[in-house]
């Protein structure tokens, strides 16, 4: 099976970017694809909504609810993601011995839980 090469970056809670690439045998398999576009689109309309507010003023209190509704979106996409990946991408990487994998997943949500 081909090897798949992936980087990844993201910036730290003091504001540093870092980056790191990973590899692995397996290809993705992506059972949810339209349901997580699908709350994307939701969380980037509240998220659009939140920066209306602020730009008019509006009650902070308002703001804070609508942050929520933000984060609330994002964790539910990061839930289909990782429920999707287990199932699938996971299992074909324990398949295939693909440790790499299993290590880059246990980064993503450690970088996640942040």
């Amino acid at each position: 099976m081909d090897e798949h090469v992936h980087t990844h970056t993201y910036t730290d809670e003091n504001g540093e970017e870092h980056t790191y690439t990973h590899s692995h045998k397996h290809k993705h398999h992506h059972e949810s694809s339209k349901a997580v576009i699908n709350r994307l689109a939701r969380a980037i309309g509240h998220l659009e909504k939140v920066k209306k507010m602020v730009e008019d003023d509006e009650d902070c209190t308002d703001v804070l609810m609508q942050l929520a509704a933000v984060r609330s979106a994002l964790n539910s996409t990061a839930q289909v993601i990782l429920k999707d990946h287990i199932e699938h991408c996971i299992v074909d990487a324990v398949d295939s011995n693909d440790l790499e994998s299993i290590d880059a997943l246990n980064k993503a949500i450690e970088q996640f839980m942040k």
